[in-house]
């Protein structure tokens, strides 16, 4: 009976040490196939894994240029979106492009893992009108034309906001009338055009003004427009300069008291429009202004007090221009960059003092006698450097004459950052940097990188540029857009239904 019982246990013990082998078998035969098979199917499809590193791309600052983030840049992988309609058949910059909606692709060059910048080598070919502009003999490696390289964030989010922008936002302007003691201060200027430093300010006035964005319906606004002139304030003997900051005072004060729209929300979704040195420090006995309300100004360095790059919106400081463009072909460009200006910052003092005897880089310490037009024609590259502020027109100057702009300002919002990726049409350098300037320019120009991002500075020139009636797109529609980024997602109701 205990052999019988035995051999029994003995017979299932073997049994199950057979279905053991053939589940193992099968485990070693089998899996490795379907992984295989899995892999290969991961390959055809192009599937990309980003590495760690990349999928943290977020917190990188494209527009800061410093030592610790040179070998970042590098292994950052760029990611390539889909094509999009353009909006009511428009394409911003639209030139020669056929209306083709061109693809996002990476910086236009990355840095490598030393200190310096390092330029990618990679080439490209760019067809202006049909014709191969100079310095693109050689395609490039990825047989890409330059024409496809994207100058926004994300083009499909840009052209759908752009649509419900203009279909839904509302602004609210405090009223005033042409007899009010001040109408010269709050209302705008229509008869004279506006010139000087502070053109900006005065363009967005009278366009907004008379725009489909106006509502007098307060209930129905998302932002209200604090409709004060910084120039007009600095020009009208009774305030002048010193009495700016008192006069924004007492304005504040009486729409707080007169009104209950500023209460109800602190001042967050009311907005005002400042441009070049005053304006920066119009608020000073304003505090909750600076703090609470959209700031809409051409001072936008992080270091400058109460700048808030999440609230506050930076916008290019361009004064008036005649219609026609001026065009250069980079062939003719012979310098390779230009700067002048006056000496009152370490950086410009540094930037002269280092190239004043060089013959590829052109600097001055002061204004030229000879037209600052030409040397920006002339020029494939234009500093704009950080001088006492950074809010000169450096960077309008070179967008308008087809002049990619080189930025040496640290920590400097670039107007229109949230639309406009300025790594793709522009070269920001740490001012660590400004020895090494030469060597990454050169390389720039010798990779053909140079003629990407010449392309892209002729294609956003149109959001560069004011006119008293806006066109789509162009500078005034730029802010319009960056106002709606900001505005609130909660709608306050002002008036009980009962009422």
């Amino acid at each position: 009976m205990v052999l019988k019982t035995s051999f029994k246990g003995l017979l299932f013990m073997t049994s199950c040490t057979l279905v053991v082998l053939k589940v193992t078998l099968f485990f070693i035969t089998f899996i490795p196939l379907t992984s295989k098979l899995t892999i290969h199917d991961h390959d055809d499809h192009n599937f990309d894994i980003k590495p760690p590193l990349a999928q943290s791309a977020k917190s990188f600052n494209p527009h800061i240029s410093t030592h610790r983030q040179h070998e970042d840049v590098a292994r950052i992988l760029p990611q390539e979106q889909p094509a999009s309609t353009h909006v009511g058949g428009l394409q911003p910059g639209d030139g020669n492009d056929g209306g083709n909606s061109p693809e996002v692709t990476g910086p236009p060059w990355q840095r490598g893992s030393g200190q310096r910048p390092v330029v990618n080598t990679s080439q490209a070919v760019v067809h202006e009108g049909g014709q191969l502009l100079a310095g693109s003999s050689n395609p490039s490696k990825t047989g890409r034309d330059v024409s496809d390289i994207e100058m926004y964030h994300d083009k499909d989010i840009f052209f759908e906001n752009y649509k419900q922008m203009n279909k839904s936002l509302k602004i609210y302007i405090y009223p005033h009338q042409k007899t009010d003691p001040f109408a010269n201060v709050l209302l705008p200027d229509t008869r004279n055009s506006p010139s000087g430093n502070y053109a900006s300010e005065s363009f967005f006035k009278i366009a907004l003004s008379a725009s489909h964005f106006i509502t007098q319906d307060p209930s129905e606004a998302d932002l209200f427009f604090l409709p004060f002139s910084i120039a007009s304030m600095r020009h009208d003997k009774r305030i002048g300069v010193d009495g700016i900051k008192n006069f924004i005072k007492d304005y504040i004060s009486t729409i707080r008291h007169e009104y209950p729209f500023w209460n109800r929300t602190g001042g967050a979704d009311h907005f005002y429009v400042a441009c070049h040195s005053i304006g920066r420090t119009a608020m000073d006995k304003a505090p909750e202004v600076r703090i609470n309300a959209i700031q809409v100004v051409c001072s936008s360095s992080y270091f400058l007090q109460g700048y808030n790059a999440h609230k506050d919106a930076s916008i290019p400081q361009i004064w008036p221009r005649p219609g026609v463009t001026p065009i250069r072909h980079p062939s003719e460009r012979d310098m390779l960059a230009f700067y002048a200006g006056a000496m009152n910052s370490r950086v410009r003092e540094s930037l002269v003092r280092t190239w004043m005897n060089d013959t590829e880089i052109d600097v001055h310490r002061k204004r030229l006698k000879t037209p600052y037009s030409d040397s920006l024609l002339g020029s494939k590259f234009c500093i704009h450097a950080k001088g006492f502020e950074v809010n000169t027109a450096r960077v309008g100057d070179a967008i308008y004459y087809g002049c990619v702009p080189v930025v040496l300002a640290d920590h400097y919002e670039l107007p229109f950052a949230d639309i406009l990726d300025w790594s793709r049409l522009s070269v920001v350098v740490s001012t660590e940097d400004i020895p090494f300037l030469k060597r990454i320019l050169k390389e720039i120009v010798d990779s053909y990188e140079y003629v990407k991002l010449q392309k892209n500075v002729l294609k956003v020139q149109n959001h560069f540029q004011w006119h008293r009636k806006p066109v789509d797109f162009d500078t005034f529609y730029m802010v319009m857009y960056e106002l709606w980024l900001r505005r609130s997602s909660i709608r306050i109701h002002l008036f009980n239904d009962n009422e």
